[in-house]
C-alpha cells in the first residue's frame, strides 16, 4: 500500500470533443435556412476559433448553436472566452474566441491556499499549470475535491481532477 496518494487539479479540454462541436457546428450552418446564405467561415487554431459572417446577428446566431453543441459534446462553457466582434473587410464581422487552457497562476494560489487553510493533512503544490494535492488517506483528497468542487462556481475556468493515485 503506498504510503500517499496525490491528484492534480488542471483547466484542460478534450481537443477532440471541440473539433467534433466544430464539424456539428459547419455542418448546421451549411444546412439552417436562414444561415445558409451568410458567407459564414469558422476556422478553428490551437487556442482559439474565429467565426466570420455577414453580420452580427449571425455571429450571434453562430455562437449560440456553437454554446449549445459544446454542451452536447460535455465540453465546459467556461473554456470559451468571446472577444470583442471587428468589422473586416468586404462588408464581414469577425468574432475571435480564445480558449482557455491551464490554470492561471492567480487561481492556483487562490485554490492553494483555499486547501491549506481548510485541510491540515495535505499538501497542495503548484506545478506550472496545475496543481498537485498530496495525502497520505484518500478521504483527506476527496474532501480536497469537494472543497475545491464547491468554489468552482466562483471562477471563470472549468477543472477537471486527473491522475488520482
Amino acid at each position: 500500500m503506498p504510503s500517499s496518494y496525490s491528484f492534480d487539479v488542471v483547466s484542460e479540454f478534450d481537443q477532440q470533443e471541440l473539433v467534433n462541436a466544430i464539424d456539428q457546428l459547419r455542418r448546421e450552418v451549411d444546412q439552417r435556412y436562414d444561415l445558409k446564405d451568410s458567407k459564414t467561415e469558422i476556422d478553428i487554431k490551437e487556442d482559439e476559433l474565429s467565426i466570420v459572417s455577414l453580420s452580427d446577428m449571425t455571429i450571434g446566431s453562430v455562437k449560440d448553436i456553437l454554446l449549445q453543441k459544446a454542451t452536447k459534446r460535455n465540453l465546459s462553457l467556461k473554456i470559451f472566452d468571446f472577444q470583442k466582434i471587428e468589422t473586416t473587410g468586404g462588408n464581414m464581422v469577425m468574432q475571435i474566441v480564445k480558449l482557455k487552457k491551464g490554470l492561471p497562476q492567480e487561481i492556483a494560489k487562490k485554490l492553494s491556499k483555499l486547501v491549506r487553510d481548510n485541510l491540515k493533512k495535505v499538501t497542495v503544490s503548484i506545478q506550472g499549470d496545475s496543481l498537485r494535492i498530496t495525502g497520505k488517506n484518500k478521504d483527506d483528497l476527496q474532501s480536497a475535491i469537494n472543497l475545491i468542487k464547491n468554489q468552482e462556481d466562483d471562477l471563470e475556468i472549468a477543472l477537471q481532477f486527473q491522475n488520482y493515485r
